[in-house]
């Protein structure tokens, strides 16, 4: 029987493999925590004792509008609908709609949104992949309506 001549394995082999092997997943680890806090600050509102103060109200009011919003798109074309309790189109005093992904801020844009028979859309091309699209109306009582919605493209 013969057996194969080589380097024996020494404690000082092993421990630079193991630091080697740590090494490369720390840097990987801080590379990828790098990335994350540079794309997205994880702040959605910058003092958020402040902004629960006036939640609730805010909430109400919102909920007693009864608005049913819904979001579609596709063709290039984001469109809007807003319904109130009784099934009529909502024309409301002041829109705002922004898109962007979900996880950073550089994608983010305001639409133009143009009003349409039953609603609003507004020309747009997007990527694949989730956005998050951000909608701001305001009723014609003053009353401010918001809510984010997601949407999904899906890969051609």
């Amino acid at each position: 029987m013969s057996m194969a001549t080589g380097r024996p394995l020494t404690g000082r082999t092993v421990l630079l493999f193991s630091l080697g092997a740590f090494g490369v997943v720390i840097a990987a680890n801080a590379v990828l925590a790098v990335f994350a806090v540079e794309t997205f600050s994880g702040l959605v509102v910058p003092n958020s004792y402040v902004a629960s103060q006036d939640f609730d109200r805010r909430r109400a009011a919102q909920l007693a509008l009864a608005w049913d919003v819904a979001l579609e798109y596709s063709d290039g074309v984001l469109a809007l609908t807003m319904k109130d309790a009784g099934g009529g189109t909502v024309r409301p005093a002041a829109l705002s709609v922004s898109v962007g992904r979900p996880t950073e801020a550089r994608d983010d844009r305001v639409l133009e949104m143009q009003s349409t028979l039953d609603g609003a859309a507004a020309p747009i091309v997007l990527a694949p992949g989730n956005w998050r699209v951000e909608i701001a109306a305001t009723a014609e009582d003053g009353t401010l309506f918001q809510q984010s919605r997601a949407v999904f493209v899906p890969s051609p």
